[in-house]
């Protein structure tokens, strides 16, 4: 049974692997690169996450998990790893800022739509809305990043939303970014759902269909999109609505939670593999 699992894993990890290396391929990111962010992850989740009970972990024991030596695990252990949370926040704080101006009243028209705001101004602005969603980003800064992403247009002093999602356009770096936190949160899930009882488990689910008229895929691909994001606006005024209140000391601290959904279309090439 161990080994039919195993083989099970391996092709699955082969077929998550091949997306993720065309990736590193096109943007130049060869498999030595890659082979030491693997080992070193490897070290690393063995250190945070597989310690024996009640018991510090050891390098002897990170080397035997591992298959790594006792030199090379100690190695990649105290090597520094790259600081990413700076780039999430950003990713984040403009994901709030968003959803700010989409949920909270002071920056919505009478009709409750999000309003055209101002720059600047003691209420109801733009500047107010960065300082309130997004912490000590600059407002300037924030303008930036939506700007960028097609999720505003600025006239003048005024600024407006014509996005109610923030979905990097041009930027390939915040893309990668996209990719390195949202298909971890996927992969995470389904880890939780593996281990966990059925009382635990996270939702994943998806549809598909293998017969689908390659006439009615523009169709369908507009459809998803409307029904997706009205979807996600909903959820996200529900959350908006569940927030702890960060000016009670009393408060709980907040989670995190998120839900995504995609649209994949198999290629022609993929199909005439098969």
């Amino acid at each position: 049974m161990a080994e039919t699992l195993q083989q099970t894993l391996s092709a699955a990890v082969l077929t998550l692997l091949r997306p993720l290396v065309r990736i590193l391929l096109r943007n130049g990111i060869a498999y030595g690169s890659f082979a030491e962010l693997a080992k070193k992850t490897y070290v690393d989740v063995a250190f945070e996450e597989f310690a024996p009970d009640k018991k510090k972990q050891t390098i002897s024991r990170v080397s035997a998990l591992t298959g790594l030596t006792r030199k090379e695990a100690k190695r990649l252990h105290e090597l520094q790893q790259s600081d990413t949370g700076e780039n999430e926040q950003r990713y984040n704080r403009a994901v709030r800022v968003i959803s700010g101006w989409v949920n909270d009243p002071e920056f919505q028209d009478a009709q409750g739509q999000p309003a055209i705001l101002p720059v600047d101004g003691d209420s109801g602005s733009f500047s107010t809305l960065v300082k309130k969603y997004s912490g000590d980003v600059t407002t300037r800064s924030m303008l930036a990043v939506l700007n960028s992403a097609s999720s505003i247009e600025k006239d003048g002093k005024q600024v407006r939303l014509v996005q109610h999602a923030y979905v990097p356009g041009n930027d390939a770096t915040e893309k990668l970014r996209i990719l390195g936190s949202d298909a971890a949160e996927l992969i995470a899930t389904i880890d939780h759902n593996l281990v966990s009882d059925e009382s635990a488990l996270r939702y994943q689910r998806k549809v598909s269909n293998p017969r689908v008229n390659p006439d009615a895929l523009p169709a369908f691909r507009k459809l998803s999109a409307k029904k997706s994001q009205a979807l996600l606006e909903a959820l996200d005024t529900w959350l908006t609505g569940h927030e702890v209140d960060a000016a009670d000391p009393d408060a709980q601290p907040g989670r995190y939670v998120s839900l995504g959904i995609y649209y994949y279309e198999k290629s022609r090439s993929e199909e005439d593999s098969k």
